[in-house]
């Protein structure tokens, strides 16, 4: 992991139609980290991604991608600039079969490209390769998931965006997709995640950014914040810590 920055947003607002959820939002996210994004819901979390990934446009501020202006670009650009999004919930095609998924999520790199890299991303989830002819409907939920990591992978992303990749999930799996992210993290992906299992995810993360009503309140080390005696209190009770406390303080999830 390097020490440059990767992303950046600089006061940033952005949110649906006349509703805000990014209110002057600004931080920076090194190269090849793990970055957790935590919050309460409504916080912006999702939102974040989905700004980043050209979904919604900032009202104002900037978002950069390695000093690059990227506010309002399109997903094909984005694509084609390294940036990969696994969102939340199920996003496949269950009638087509795990194979065709992944021929679809290499689209944008023609036929032979996607089928030479479609081994490498199978050999990583052994599961998957099992059910390539099966349809994706008939797949469990963690093989799904695996699915929908594997179709990003094929485009070898130099920024991975998740949002909730446990949902669903058996321990197990979740564990097997958290390695995965830190594998990718140590080939230098920059991975952004958005993850409800706060306690194990920051046990696989290098930074935590924690947000409140579209602001940011916390900015530290995965490690500094995992070893806060206050952390289940804060992250699994509900608990806050005073106003005066969120510069140094995550909010409440």
């Amino acid at each position: 992991m390097t020490s440059d920055t990767c992303i950046e947003f600089a006061n940033v607002v952005a949110g649906y139609k006349d509703f805000m959820i990014l209110n002057n939002l600004s931080f920076k996210v090194r190269t090849g980290s793990i970055t957790l994004l935590l919050g309460p819901n409504g916080a912006g979390k999702s939102t974040v991604l989905k700004t980043l990934f050209g979904l919604l446009k900032p009202r104002q501020g900037r978002v950069l991608l390695h000093g690059e202006d990227i506010g309002g670009a399109t997903q094909k650009a984005l694509l084609a600039k390294g940036l990969a999004f696994v969102p939340q919930g199920r996003n496949l095609f269950g009638q087509l079969t795990v194979f065709q998924n992944l021929e679809l999520g290499g689209i944008t790199l023609g036929t032979k490209t996607t089928h030479e890299r479609i081994p490498e991303v199978l050999a990583l989830f052994p599961r998957v390769k099992e059910r390539l002819h099966s349809q994706a409907s008939t797949l469990s939920g963690g093989e799904q998931k695996q699915l929908e990591v594997g179709r990003a992978l094929l485009l070898r992303p130099k920024v991975l965006l998740i949002d909730e990749p446990s949902i669903g999930l058996s321990p197990i799996v979740v564990q097997d997709v958290f390695k995965l992210l830190q594998k990718l993290a140590a080939q230098g992906t920059t991975v952004l995640m958005v993850e409800q299992n706060v306690k194990s995810a920051l046990k696989v993360s290098d930074d935590a950014i924690a947000l409140e009503s579209g602001q940011l309140v916390l900015h530290k080390p995965a490690a500094e914040l995992l070893a806060d005696p206050n952390i289940e209190r804060l992250f699994l009770g509900g608990g806050r810590l005073p106003g005066a406390a969120l510069a140094t303080a995550p909010a409440a999830v």
